[in-house]
Protein backbone atom coordinates (compact mmCIF):
# COMPACT_ATOMS: atom_id res chain seq x y z
CA UNK A 1 0.00 0.00 0.00
CA UNK A 2 2.81 2.59 0.75
CA UNK A 3 0.28 5.62 1.18
CA UNK A 4 -2.17 5.93 3.96
CA UNK A 5 -5.90 5.47 3.28
CA UNK A 6 -8.20 7.63 5.98
CA UNK A 7 -11.91 7.14 6.36
CA UNK A 8 -13.83 9.28 8.10
CA UNK A 9 -17.43 8.76 9.63
CA UNK A 10 -19.70 10.78 11.37
CA UNK A 11 -22.00 9.10 14.10
CA UNK A 12 -25.32 10.52 15.34
CA UNK A 13 -26.29 10.21 18.73
CA UNK A 14 -29.09 8.31 20.07
CA UNK A 15 -29.47 6.27 16.37
CA UNK A 16 -29.88 2.70 17.43
CA UNK A 17 -31.25 1.95 13.79
CA UNK A 18 -27.59 4.07 12.04
CA UNK A 19 -25.11 2.34 15.02
CA UNK A 20 -22.86 -0.22 13.24
CA UNK A 21 -22.47 1.33 10.15
CA UNK A 22 -19.18 2.68 10.27
CA UNK A 23 -17.31 -0.35 11.74
CA UNK A 24 -19.45 -2.33 9.02
CA UNK A 25 -18.18 0.29 6.26
CA UNK A 26 -14.14 -0.15 7.70
CA UNK A 27 -14.45 -4.05 7.96
CA UNK A 28 -15.48 -4.50 4.54
CA UNK A 29 -13.03 -1.93 2.95
CA UNK A 30 -10.47 -3.76 4.73
CA UNK A 31 -11.13 -7.17 3.00
CA UNK A 32 -10.91 -5.55 -0.66
CA UNK A 33 -7.40 -3.94 1.07
CA UNK A 34 -6.23 -7.63 2.02
CA UNK A 35 -6.28 -6.98 5.17
CA UNK A 36 -5.73 -10.25 7.21
CA UNK A 37 -9.19 -11.60 8.93
CA UNK A 38 -7.79 -11.48 12.21
CA UNK A 39 -7.02 -8.08 12.23
CA UNK A 40 -10.37 -7.12 10.32
CA UNK A 41 -12.17 -9.42 13.05
CA UNK A 42 -10.13 -6.99 15.62
CA UNK A 43 -10.71 -3.63 14.26
CA UNK A 44 -14.34 -4.47 13.87
CA UNK A 45 -15.61 -5.59 17.37
CA UNK A 46 -13.12 -2.29 18.53
CA UNK A 47 -14.59 0.26 16.64
CA UNK A 48 -18.18 -1.27 16.80
CA UNK A 49 -17.92 -0.91 20.58
CA UNK A 50 -16.99 2.69 20.35
CA UNK A 51 -19.39 3.37 18.28
CA UNK A 52 -22.04 1.84 20.08
CA UNK A 53 -20.87 3.74 22.94
CA UNK A 54 -20.83 7.36 21.53
CA UNK A 55 -24.66 6.41 20.28
CA UNK A 56 -25.11 5.51 23.97
CA UNK A 57 -22.93 7.93 26.14
CA UNK A 58 -22.29 11.00 23.87
CA UNK A 59 -24.29 13.33 21.25
CA UNK A 60 -22.13 11.42 18.68
CA UNK A 61 -19.24 12.54 17.09
CA UNK A 62 -16.58 11.22 14.28
CA UNK A 63 -14.26 8.32 13.92
CA UNK A 64 -11.57 8.80 11.54
CA UNK A 65 -9.71 5.79 10.30
CA UNK A 66 -6.24 5.53 8.82
CA UNK A 67 -4.86 2.71 7.44
CA UNK A 68 -1.24 2.38 6.83
CA UNK A 69 1.58 -0.94 6.06
CA UNK A 70 1.17 -1.70 9.09
CA UNK A 71 -1.50 -0.37 11.47
CA UNK A 72 -5.10 0.89 11.30
CA UNK A 73 -5.34 3.51 13.86
CA UNK A 74 -8.82 4.43 14.75
CA UNK A 75 -9.55 7.58 16.33
CA UNK A 76 -12.98 8.57 17.73
CA UNK A 77 -13.82 11.71 19.20
CA UNK A 78 -16.91 12.38 20.82
CA UNK A 79 -18.98 15.62 22.25
CA UNK A 80 -20.42 13.56 25.38
CA UNK A 81 -20.27 14.26 28.85
CA UNK A 82 -16.32 12.92 29.82
CA UNK A 83 -15.70 10.31 31.48
CA UNK A 84 -15.34 10.66 35.28
CA UNK A 85 -13.20 7.88 35.89
CA UNK A 86 -11.71 6.09 33.66
CA UNK A 87 -10.56 3.00 36.14
CA UNK A 88 -13.77 2.57 36.69
CA UNK A 89 -15.00 2.41 33.74
CA UNK A 90 -12.60 0.24 32.44
CA UNK A 91 -14.32 -2.82 34.90
CA UNK A 92 -16.08 -5.41 33.06
CA UNK A 93 -19.41 -4.62 33.97
CA UNK A 94 -19.91 -1.47 34.78
CA UNK A 95 -21.73 0.89 33.34
CA UNK A 96 -23.94 4.14 33.36
CA UNK A 97 -26.21 3.55 30.54
CA UNK A 98 -29.71 4.92 30.94
CA UNK A 99 -32.39 1.96 31.52
CA UNK A 100 -33.98 2.35 28.31
CA UNK A 101 -30.61 1.78 26.63
CA UNK A 102 -30.48 -1.42 28.18
CA UNK A 103 -33.52 -2.51 27.60
CA UNK A 104 -32.43 -2.57 23.95
CA UNK A 105 -29.88 -4.69 24.62
CA UNK A 106 -27.23 -2.27 25.55
CA UNK A 107 -24.73 -0.73 27.91
CA UNK A 108 -23.96 -4.06 29.66
CA UNK A 109 -20.34 -2.65 30.47
CA UNK A 110 -18.13 -4.72 28.25
CA UNK A 111 -17.65 -1.55 25.34
CA UNK A 112 -14.19 -0.09 26.88
CA UNK A 113 -13.31 -3.67 28.12
CA UNK A 114 -13.34 -5.04 24.63
CA UNK A 115 -12.03 -2.20 23.18
CA UNK A 116 -8.85 -2.62 25.14
CA UNK A 117 -8.75 -6.51 24.78
CA UNK A 118 -9.32 -6.17 20.56
CA UNK A 119 -6.47 -3.46 20.15
CA UNK A 120 -2.93 -3.16 20.29
CA UNK A 121 -3.16 0.02 22.23
CA UNK A 122 -6.01 2.46 23.41
CA UNK A 123 -5.21 5.92 24.77
CA UNK A 124 -8.36 7.83 26.37
CA UNK A 125 -8.67 11.68 26.34
CA UNK A 126 -11.48 12.64 28.38
CA UNK A 127 -12.93 16.26 29.25
CA UNK A 128 -15.68 16.15 31.85
CA UNK A 129 -18.72 18.37 29.83
CA UNK A 130 -16.18 18.24 26.88
CA UNK A 131 -16.35 15.18 25.62
CA UNK A 132 -13.66 11.80 24.96
CA UNK A 133 -11.17 11.19 22.34
CA UNK A 134 -10.03 7.43 22.05
CA UNK A 135 -7.05 6.50 20.05
CA UNK A 136 -6.91 2.89 19.19
CA UNK A 137 -4.06 0.58 17.27
CA UNK A 138 -4.32 -2.65 15.59
CA UNK A 139 -1.10 -3.67 14.20
CA UNK A 140 -1.41 -5.95 10.42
Amino acid sequence: MSEQLTFTYTIDGDDFTRAGEASSSVKNKLKMLGVSSDAIRKVAIAMYEGEINMVIHAEGGTISVSVSDDAVTMVLADRGPGIPDIDKAMQEGYSTAREDVRSLGFGAGMGLPNMKRFTDEMQIDTVIGEGTTITMKVYL
